[in-house]
């Protein structure tokens, strides 16, 4: 789902943003910030990007069809119509 490193890292990167004389529980304090992105980023609805890669080819699959069947109609469309009153 996420990458865990990307959220080690992110919390890293928070707990160096604290003023010094907060960093003696450093160690502490990243572990809150990576609990505290899990959850966070846990409640959204998120999909991996496997997942994402699957349906956007199942999407162009779909499109693709629906544009041969919109020609398939447009030309029984035209077979269909009377010729013009001249």
């Amino acid at each position: 789902m996420i990458d865990l490193n990307h959220l080690d890292d992110l919390a890293r990167r928070l707990s160096d943003m604290v003023p010094p004389g907060l960093r003696q529980s450093r160690e502490e304090l990243q572990a809150t910030f990576k609990t505290a992105l899990q959850a966070g980023l846990g409640k959204l609805d998120l999909v991996t990007r496997e997942e994402f890669d699957v349906q956007r080819a199942v999407l162009l699959k779909t499109r693709e069809k629906l544009e041969a069947l919109e020609k398939v109609v447009a030309e029984l469309e035209a077979r269909d119509r009377p010729p013009p009153a001249a």
